[in-house]
């Protein structure tokens, strides 16, 4: 699997995976939990949604917004097991590795790294009862 800033270049040169920007909502959800909460839900997305080895919605399983790892999941080709495939050169009809796994949501977090810009500036506030 290859690091964001190796596929980048790649990914740059789709013009539906390179329109994809964080909302307000991905933003303020960002701001609101931090990276490391993301990057958790984002593993937790990845082992639900994708790493089995049937999908019965195979293609339709990943929304477009609401969650900044739903977005990230587009703009990288991570959203379904064909993506997954034509992308990353992972096959389908097999379960994911861990360390695919691992691969896939370091993939994600890089892209959401490099598209957080202005998140530190989000007001937020905390949850008083967790």
């Amino acid at each position: 699997m290859q690091s964001y800033e190796e596929a980048a270049p790649r990914l740059a040169q789709s013009k539906f995976r390179s329109r994809f920007r964080l909302r307000k909502t991905e933003l303020l959800s960002l701001a609101r939990y931090g990276h490391a909460a993301i990057e958790a839900q984002c593993a937790k997305f990845i082992r639900q949604r994708l790493a089995p080895a049937e999908i019965s919605n195979d293609g339709r399983q990943t929304p477009m917004r609401g969650h900044p790892c739903f977005v990230a999941q587009h703009a990288t080709g991570c959203c379904c097991r064909g993506c997954l495939e034509k992308w990353h050169g992972i096959p389908k009809g097999r379960a994911l590795t861990e360390e695919e796994i691992a691969g896939i949501v370091a993939l994600l977090m890089g892209w959401i790294r490099a598209h957080d810009a202005g998140v530190e500036e989000i007001p937020h506030t905390p949850d008083l009862f967790p």
